[in-house]
């Protein structure tokens, strides 16, 4: 049976982060008289400490923050990591360098993945990225959500179970008729262990070639595609 609903994960699985924070990485780096640091290698230094956070976040025991807030603590803790003399710094400039995640490319395929997706399926985000940067990277973007959910909504970041079992309930639909389109296992195992569908899309440049961190957490999953044009094509979505 198909799902009643699509979910999607976005960084990474909808857009290219790493090539885009590392492009306006780049920038400020040089802006901060910095340009000998690797913007790629900042980009990852500064994703590595995100997955480190919403892993753990559960068991901090911390109060709710929108991801833009711990965007802004991760920034600033990988400068310093680097060398850099983070209270010497504009903090207008790194307001700015936080906001590069609102402004990331969508993958080549993702806007007419989605657009043909949409046509047969509710598509929603199930993200922990907060709604306004969801907002200005969809418009920026030109990503045909229905609806931006996510942590902000469910006051959980994934993998917390509460992260996918709230967003079936603001739907109004059983875990098992939701389901996540991922480009990362682990995200997708979390959210089968809730009950939801999964649908995985391969990204092998997400981290610039590299194997993937969870890439020993694969499963079977559900369905499995090589781009959101692909996943539309199994799910029987019209082309054109």
């Amino acid at each position: 049976m198909l799902p009643k609903v699509l979910a999607f994960d976005v960084f990474g699985t909808v857009v290219d982060w790493r090539s885009g924070i590392a492009a306006q990485s780049a920038r400020f780096l040089v802006a901060i008289g910095r340009p000998e640091i690797d913007a790629a290698a900042f980009a990852d230094a500064w994703r590595s400490r995100y997955i480190e956070v919403m892993a753990s976040f559960r068991a901090s025991g911390r109060v709710f923050e929108p991801l833009d807030v711990l965007h802004r603590e991760m920034l600033e803790q990988a400068l310093s990591a680097h060398g850099v003399d983070v209270a010497g710094l504009d903090p207008a400039l790194l307001d700015d360098w936080n906001r590069a995640w609102h402004r990331l490319d969508p993958w080549l395929d993702a806007v007419a993945g989605l657009t043909r997706l949409r046509r047969d399926f509710p598509i929603v985000t199930l993200t922990n990225g907060n709604i306004a940067l969801m907002l200005a990277m969809a418009r920026r973007a030109g990503l045909p959500w229905d609806a931006l959910l996510g942590a902000e909504v469910t006051r959980a970041y994934k993998p917390d179970p509460d992260a996918y079992l709230r967003v079936a309930r603001i739907l109004d639909v059983q875990p098992g008729e939701l389901c996540l389109v991922a480009s990362h296992h682990s995200d997708l195992a979390a959210a089968r262990r809730c009950g939801l569908r999964t649908a995985y899309v391969d990204r092998p440049m997400e981290y610039g070639g590299r194997v993937a961190p969870d890439a020993g957490a694969a499963e079977c999953w559900d369905w499995a595609a090589d781009a959101l044009t692909d996943l539309a094509d199994q799910l029987g979505c019209a082309s054109g």
